[in-house]
């Protein structure tokens, strides 16, 4: 699944070079939805294929669509390298469920490392060190609840992928965004008209509360343990986390021991709340959302009350019950 062509008409050529390094291309097979995709939970098994890979050429497009700037271009289609198999569900597994930031420790060793990726950024006068921090440009990334490009594309990816609404509508609310100032005086993702900002606004917090949904929060919980149980029985190490995920998969499988909860994961459909005992789990996560400014206006909770009332009501929830699944 891909939005390419609605972010920008074409793929610029130092895109493409840097999109086909090994790095890049491991990323083809490391999905957007944590692992939560190999279940079946309904929500999930419904969803189109969405990879990484996908996510960062989109997230370099809109920078560039918007910036002309290759140094920040580079930095956003790069900012995910070095996300592992399952991408956030190795934070569950270092316990780091509420930043969800620890798979970048190693984005600028991977890139350093790379034979392919080093000769380009130097034709384009760029070194490891120029790209390797996505957040210190704010069209690239930066903290919830502003928009930028990461954001903005992995939003409009899982709008049409959950079945939000359609390729058409999502082009549409794409192209009223502009670079504008925003009240802190930094430069900001904005829209310039007020509707289809709470428009867009609505569509998000439905996918925040998809990310942070039993369903999703639970699957990554149970494949975080299942992961872990499998580092410390030597089936895989951590280092191998590094590798796509059909390559740990078939670790996995290859163990019998792990081959059965590996299916039982997938097995898993429907969510058990409130009863605890054996396998049921309280997991915390980190709630993502957005409060799109409107150039000259403002935030869309200055205006639409309604949609304030929703999004507090959102941050406010408390995730603290036990949860199971079968």
């Amino acid at each position: 699944m891909t939005l390419w062509n609605i972010y920008h008409n074409d793929i610029p050529d130092f895109v493409r070079r840097i999109a086909q390094t090994a790095p890049m291309r491991r990323l083809q097979q490391v999905g957007m939805n944590c692992g939560c995709e190999y279940t079946s939970f309904k929500t999930f098994e419904l969803a189109e294929p969405y990879s990484r890979y996908e996510h960062s050429v989109g997230a370099g497009l809109i920078v560039w669509h918007f910036t002309h700037d290759v140094q920040q271009s580079v930095a956003a289609l790069l900012h995910d390298v070095a996300t592992p198999a399952f991408a956030h569900v190795v934070d569950f597994l270092h316990n780091d469920h509420e930043r969800q930031e620890s798979t970048e420790d190693l984005t600028l060793a991977t890139i350093q490392s790379c034979p392919e990726l080093v000769p380009i950024l130097a034709e384009l006068s760029l070194s490891p060190e120029d790209v390797a921090d996505y957040h210190i440009f704010p069209i690239a990334d930066n903290d919830t609840p502003r928009l930028s490009s990461d954001r903005l594309e992995y939003t409009m990816g899982n709008i049409v992928n959950f079945g939000l609404a359609s390729r058409e509508r999502v082009g549409e609310l794409y192209r009223n965004l502009c670079v504008g100032t925003n009240e802190e005086g930094n430069s900001e993702i904005m829209f310039t008209d007020a509707e289809l900002a709470s428009t867009f606004a609505r569509l998000s917090l439905h996918c925040s509360k998809i990310y942070v949904s039993d369903e999703d929060r639970y699957a990554m919980q149970r494949l975080a343990l299942l992961l872990k149980e499998a580092i410390g029985r030597g089936v895989i190490a951590e280092p191998d986390l590094m590798m796509s995920e059909p390559d740990i998969i078939a670790k996995l499988t290859a163990d019998s021991t792990t081959a059965e909860a590996w299916a039982h994961y997938c097995s898993i459909r429907e969510i058990i709340v409130g009863e605890p005992g054996p396998g049921a789990l309280v997991v915390p996560a980190k709630k993502r959302c957005i409060n799109p400014y409107v150039q000259n206006i403002g935030r869309v909770t200055d205006f639409d009350k309604p949609y304030h009332t929703e999004l507090q009501a959102f941050l406010a929830y408390s995730f603290d019950y036990p949860i199971s699944a079968k």
